[in-house]
């Protein structure tokens, strides 16, 4: 397999193209402050943007310049020709929302707000999170007041999570047990619970939650209350589908230069290519400068011959070679394992973006990432972020796979 165009570049089109940019992969990566860095970058090339993350860590609303970060958009002050605005998704108030567009009533949206299994699956049950911040995207790009939005998509240990939310969301409002609990044994107290916990046990843990005889009754009004809504999350679940597959809509899936989070970001690349997504491309953060370019044998050799030099000065000399020999190595493994990990992957774009020292602490941070992003600023090394004739580069792939545990560096073809 070849890849779609050159391996490296910048994020530039889809910046100034895209309407829609979703950041997925591992946690701890860097996917919040890649995707703020994207949406400064998108106002300050005169585009409105706006970023929403689910992130709550207060380091992110110090940057953008705000106290904190609000369930609606806000604006951040910016001095670019576009504007940016930054919300944090409050999954709770948009489920609540949510039940409100779809009830048959008023009063049957308050009444299932209400029911207190409600308020513990609203918060608990499995894949809501990212079934929320798909439901919020939808909201956002129907108002059309923004050329760009950018979803910073929740920290799962598993990036397919993402994708799979929806169909889990739903497959629960339709599944065996609301059928169970929608039938007339509802009325059976003990022996109805004995029939249903099978097929109910982590249902029943949550309920479990809430103490007292009523426990019945709160779950079988639940699902009443649900009773006929479950069409439209059905159909607004199939509607974000539809706007993710879009030629405008597009994700960039980040990851750090380390094994286990190279290896979601392929699996993740895989998903998207199978799902009909669009790839803007891969972001590897945190990258090692891989220095002057010299052979680390060759320092090491320098430095082990200076050691035992009587001048002080050629000693310290030595040091400071050995010290570039070691960064230049786990730089060149840290290019061996991206190139690795990506083998065989359609990829239009590899960005590259420098370890720092410490977070992103203001917007002159953000823009200096952004820059990066989309070509402004150079990679580490820049010249050759992995070198073209490197096996491990995903240009100069063989059809051979590469096993998940593997990361010495691949064979290439001559």
């Amino acid at each position: 397999m070849t890849p779609a165009s050159s391996a490296h570049g910048s994020l530039s089109d889809a910046v100034d193209t895209a309407t829609i940019l979703v950041t997925t992969g591992a946690g701890g990566v860097g996917k919040t402050t890649t995707a703020a860095a994207l949406g400064l970058a998108a106002a300050r090339r005169g585009r409105s943007a706006l970023v929403i993350t689910i992130d709550p860590a207060r380091r992110l609303a110090q940057a953008l310049g705000l106290d904190d970060l609000a369930a609606e958009p806000q604006p951040v002050d910016v001095d670019a020709a576009g504007r940016l605005d930054a919300m944090m998704l409050d999954m709770e108030s948009t489920f609540d929302q949510l039940i409100e567009r779809h009830a048959a009533t008023p009063a049957r949206a308050d009444a299932i707000r209400a029911n207190r299994i409600y308020r513990t699956l609203s918060s608990t049950l499995s894949g809501t999170q990212e079934y929320m911040a798909m439901e919020k995207l939808h909201e956002l790009h129907d108002r059309g007041d923004w050329d760009l939005i950018v979803v910073d998509t929740p920290p799962t240990r598993s990036a397919l999570d993402f994708l799979d939310a929806p169909q889990r969301m739903t497959s629960f409002l339709e599944g065996r047990l609301l059928r169970l609990l929608m039938q007339p044994a509802l009325s059976a107290g003990r022996g109805y619970l004995r029939a249903v916990g099978f097929g109910a046990t982590a249902f029943m843990k949550v309920a479990g939650r809430v103490t007292g005889m009523e426990v019945l009754d709160d779950i079988a009004d639940f699902f009443r209350a649900f009773d006929g809504m479950y069409d439209g999350f059905k159909a607004r679940a199939a509607e974000v589908l539809v706007l993710l597959r879009r030629p405008t809509s597009q994700f960039v899936v980040v990851a750090s230069p380390q094994p286990p989070p190279l290896r979601e970001a392929r699996f993740f690349v895989d998903r998207l290519e199978q799902e009909g997504l669009h790839l803007a491309g891969v972001v590897v953060n945190r990258l090692h400068d891989p220095g002057s370019g010299h052979d680390p044998a060759a320092l090491v050799a320098a430095a082990d011959a200076l050691a035992t030099d009587p001048e002080p000065e050629h000693r310290a000399l030595a040091a400071a070679l050995a010290l570039v020999a070691h960064q230049s190595t786990i730089a060149r493994r840290e290019r061996r394992d991206v190139g690795a990990a990506l083998i065989n992957r359609r990829i239009p774009v590899l960005v590259e973006v420098g370890h720092r020292a410490g977070e992103v602490h203001d917007l002159d941070g953000l823009a200096a990432i952004g820059g990066r992003l989309t070509g402004e600023v150079a990679a580490p090394g820049d010249g050759a972020p992995i070198d073209p004739g490197d096996p491990g580069d995903p240009r100069h792939a063989d059809d051979a796979d590469q096993s998940d545990d593997h990361h010495d560096q691949p064979r290439g073809r001559p």
